[in-house]
């Protein structure tokens, strides 16, 4: 029972070790984008719908209060931009080394930088959402509350950067081995 439970493990870690690191980097491109555009249109949802019933006791709320919906947008913009940069880490490796430490390495950086992007956006979204979400209802219900709400949306906005941010760094690890055989 013992020696079936290493080799489960040592299983799993070859398993791993043979998926080609270009999987594990367009995985991670494809969560930063997905995962961003889902945070995004999430926060729009809590936003919109708030402020679509607020805006039934106050119609001066409306286009004022747009400004939730666009933070929350920059949520998926950031997740774009982060798919951008990583794809262009991307590189061609021969086939001889497509399994180095290198590239094993690469695949993985990128891997962590677009969950960690994805993930952070997806939180970021919410938060944002949900400040929005208040925001509106403040605001239809008191006008001098909008600024002060809209500064704590910022501040749940700028989460969403300090992922960007991590997942910048996480990408600068992502070094492909040279072409030379």
């Amino acid at each position: 029972m013992a020696g079936s439970a290493v080799g489960d493990a040592a299983s799993w870690s070859h398993a791993l070790v043979k998926i080609s690191p270009y999987t594990f980097s367009a995985v991670g491109i494809a969560v930063a984008i997905g995962v961003s555009v889902l945070g995004a249109a999430w926060g729009i949802y809590i936003t919109g719908s708030s402020l679509i019933g607020a805006a039934i006791k106050a119609p001066r709320i409306t286009s004022k209060n747009l400004i939730s919906v666009i933070f929350c947008e920059a949520v998926a913009i950031y997740g774009v931009i982060v798919a951008i940069i990583l794809q262009t880490k991307l590189e061609s490796v021969p086939a001889s080394k497509i399994y180095a430490p290198e590239s094993l390495r690469a695949g993985y950086a990128i891997f962590a930088s677009g969950i960690i992007v994805g993930f952070a956006n997806l939180v970021c979204g919410l938060c944002v959402g949900i400040i929005g979400s208040s925001c509106a209802l403040s605001d239809a219900q008191n006008s001098s509350l909008f600024v002060k709400i809209l500064v704590i949306e910022i501040f749940g906005s700028a989460l969403g950067l300090f992922g960007v941010i991590v997942g910048i760094i996480m990408s600068a690890q992502a070094t492909w081995p040279s072409k030379t055989v």
